[in-house]
């Protein structure tokens, strides 16, 4: 009979007393010790933790958009397409997780719903930041943060900066000769389809090699909203499932609030131009 395998023999370090291990470096003992389930129902951990990982990765998309964004201000916008693909795949991880909380029954819900109080996924700052930055603006949208001056302040912030697409117009302004007063717009406001915008697009998209940065940029940006749609579309699912047309935790009605925010389009010229391709 052969010995257990050692790793140590390999090389592998085995002792951590004062060395950083790997629940060292990742603060593991402080992710770990987040979750506390306020009833004894066996459901709400899996709740907890949909929602916190879900918040991980969000903060990972706020920090790879915000590059995005400062690239497309620099000489070579080539860099941001990496990171735009990135957040489409974070939006493909959000979307898998959905099946996971799939699995909890309107049964399962009911038995923990009353201590979540008029907490909701509706006052996530860290979603609501990545819909100002994507261009989907509301100032209103703040006021569910407004009793935590960082977060207001966070968001106002926001709201003073173009959007990723005022970025993504801004470099096709200098390669498509656009009016002035086509780019001069209310950055607190969401995008509105232009008709001038959706014509120097589509001046990109049939002269893709004389244009081709543009024409991918454009398809990122569009790769970006088709994953953030689904994502959208998986949530309103996933809640009409568990709660039916009830009114939401925080207030809202739920599965047609969610249903409204379908129709929102954060890129509109980069879709409406495809009719006329």
């Amino acid at each position: 009979m052969t010995d257990p395998y050692n790793p140590a023999r390999d090389g592998a370090q085995m002792s951590f007393d004062g060395r950083m291990s790997y629940t060292d470096y990742l603060g593991l003992d402080a992710v770990l010790d987040a979750q506390h389930p306020l009833s004894t129902a066996h459901d709400e951990l899996l709740f907890i933790v949909q929602h916190q990982t879900s918040e991980l990765w969000m903060q990972l998309a706020l920090h790879e958009l915000h590059a995005a964004r400062d690239t497309l201000q620099a000489k070579d916008i080539r860099p941001a397409f990496k990171l735009l693909s990135r957040v489409s795949r974070i939006f493909e991880q959000l979307n898998s997780a959905w099946d996971v909380l799939r699995t909890m029954t309107p049964s399962d819900y009911t038995t923990f719903r009353d201590s979540l109080g008029q907490s909701s996924g509706f006052q996530s700052a860290q979603y609501r930041e990545i819909e100002f930055l994507l261009g989907n603006r509301n100032v209103a949208m703040i006021r569910p943060h407004a009793h935590r001056p960082d977060l207001e302040t966070r968001l106002r912030a926001e709201l003073d900066k173009p959007s990723l697409y005022d970025c993504a117009l801004a470099r096709l302004a200098q390669a498509v000769p656009l009016p002035e007063a086509a780019l001069a717009r209310d950055l607190t406001k969401p995008h509105q389809p232009d008709e001038t915008m959706q014509a120097a697009w589509a001046k990109v998209y049939r002269d893709p090699a004389q244009y081709w940065d543009l024409y991918e940029l454009a398809e990122k940006l569009v790769d970006l909203e088709d994953y953030f749609r689904r994502w959208r579309f998986n949530h309103v699912t996933t809640v009409e499932r568990v709660i039916g047309l009830k009114r939401g935790t925080g207030g809202t009605g739920g599965v047609s609030y969610l249903k409204r925010m379908l129709e929102v389009e954060l890129f509109p010229d980069l879709w409406h131009l495809r009719t006329k391709l």
